[in-house]
């Protein structure tokens, strides 16, 4: 080989080289000058939490909930669903703020096509999520304010705790910690949190009028404000054209309603006791 490519060839090397280590000690300077101590009550917190990434304290993250709740005075210790209780208070302890109440939540899902029957209106090719097909004049099945069933909220779930059941998503009450994910990736929002403690539920998210509805789907709610007009704790309303209970007015006037607005609702699956595991069996019935 000719000795003056060698020498070049050796010569750039040598220069790549300086320049690499250059850079090097220009970095090592740079790290130990801008070097920022951890906040030790940041890292206890850090250990503190479940771990679980699943961002259902409305954070980015476990780090960036611990960095907020140690610096933030307006953020709450109790904001670590997974971790439930033991958690609230293990960060109250460290972060020198009141735990709170710790309310176990549980994700419902309002909607009863499958007891239903609700038909489907086309068959859709597009890309298999929810969103996607929700783009498509409101999904391939007949009830626009229904499931859609291709999954999204159960792929969204970091936990497992959603199940596809014929094509709708069954909630294990034992697995959910109320992270909020499938709340958030559900494109109809039909899927929401409410306590394990509450005595009904509403199973159904439509806004249209009786006659459509009753076209449409089996068990869907009509509309006709009855449950409205029995129930004694005037807990239930219709807010923006869905029936909505409040659930915290329903349950400090206590059980001595004998949940009126179930027996007086006129089609069945629609208030209900919060039972899930009723659900999974007559979607399992109904699949069969």
């Amino acid at each position: 080989m000719d000795p003056a490519l060698i020498k070049a060839a050796l010569g750039g090397v040598a220069t790549l080289g300086c320049i690499g280590l250059f850079f090097g000690i220009g970095l090592a300077i740079a790290a130990q000058k801008f070097h920022v101590e951890p906040d030790p009550k940041v890292e206890a917190v850090l250990h503190t939490l479940a771990g679980a990434q699943c961002g259902g304290c409305g954070f980015p993250g476990c780090e960036a909930y611990a960095e907020e709740v140690v610096h933030n005075p307006d953020v709450a210790p109790n904001l670590c669903f997974p971790g439930k209780k033991d958690v609230a208070d293990a960060v109250a302890e460290i972060t020198g703020k009141g735990a709170g109440a710790v309310e176990e939540m549980v994700a419902v899902v309002r909607c009863s096509r499958v007891q239903g029957k609700v038909h489907i209106k086309y068959n859709y090719i597009g890309y298999g999520t929810c969103s996607g097909a929700n783009l498509a004049f409101a999904g391939p099945l007949d009830c626009q304010y229904g499931c859609v069933g291709f999954g999204e909220c159960a792929e969204a779930c970091p936990f497992d705790a959603i199940t596809m059941v014929n094509n709708f998503p069954v909630v294990d009450p034992d697995e959910c910690v109320a992270c909020g994910s499938c709340v958030s990736a559900c494109p109809k929002g039909i899927i929401k949190l409410v306590s394990k403690n509450a005595r009904v539920i509403i199973r159904c998210n439509t806004k249209d009028k009786a006659k459509v509805t009753m076209a449409l789907c089996e068990v869907g709610c009509i509309h006709d404000k009855v449950c409205i007009k029995k129930c004694p704790a005037e807990a239930i309303s219709e807010v923006a054209g869905v029936v909505t209970i409040d659930q915290k007015k329903c349950m400090e006037f206590g059980p001595d309603c004998k949940e009126v607005c179930i027996a007086a609702c006129k089609k069945r699956h629609i208030l209900q006791p919060l039972g899930l595991e009723e659900t999974y069996k007559q979607l399992k019935q109904a699949a069969a």
